[in-house]
């Protein structure tokens, strides 16, 4: 992936250039690495965020190592709630034991699998839930995390996010993608004949 070009865009009150990469030949993703914006991006996004889902009766929110993190924490504390969980893609010793669901995002080459660790079963089971990313481009993350919150017991509510990227993810969230709340919208990219990058918001 090399940086080529900045898209300009919005996340909530907040304005962001993101580095334009390319994944291949043929697609290319305005890249939001939203640890790289600062904490005071994220209280913001966070607090934004939580105003969208406010009506929603959220009792825990759930998020997504290691880039939903940040959002996270901002998301509960402007929901004045006092915990959060966080499934994991490496293998941790308190996670031996977890429960497991196949993950493959947008950024990765290889399949990976989100890791629930089974000590906190107690905070999501039966509860409302708001499973909140950074960004929801193909769906596979949030999808894998949606999957793995109900096998566990929980209720999902919502699925919060930074940007939604393209529109493949309607699809792969079928009835799911209402439940989608989003500070923002971005395109993925694609080259015309003279490899000139064209947004693209239906990939």
């Amino acid at each position: 992936m090399s940086a080529k070009v900045s898209y300009l865009t919005t996340v909530g009150s907040q304005s962001l250039g993101l580095p334009v990469v390319d994944l291949s030949e043929s697609l290319s993703i305005a890249l939001l690495i939203s640890v790289d914006h600062g904490v005071k991006f994220s209280e913001v996004a966070g607090a934004e965020l939580a105003a969208l889902l406010e009506d929603r009766g959220i009792e825990i929110v759930v998020s997504v190592a290691t880039m939903g993190i940040p959002l996270a924490i901002e998301t509960t504390r402007a929901l004045d709630l006092d915990d959060y969980v966080i499934l994991h893609k490496t293998k941790k010793i308190h996670l031996a034991d977890g429960e497991a669901e196949p993950v493959r995002s947008i950024t990765t080459d290889q399949e990976q699998s989100l890791l629930f660790d089974k000590a906190r079963l107690h905070a999501v089971r039966g509860r409302r839930v708001a499973i909140v990313d950074d960004v929801i481009s193909t769906g596979g993350s949030i999808c894998a995390a949606l999957r793995l919150v109900r096998r566990v017991g929980g209720i999902p509510v919502a699925l919060g996010c930074l940007v939604t990227e393209g529109s493949g993810w309607q699809e792969a969230l079928g009835d799911d993608a209402d439940l989608v709340v989003s500070l923002g919208k971005i395109p993925v990219f694609h080259r015309d004949a003279d490899g000139n990058l064209v947004e693209n918001w239906d990939g």
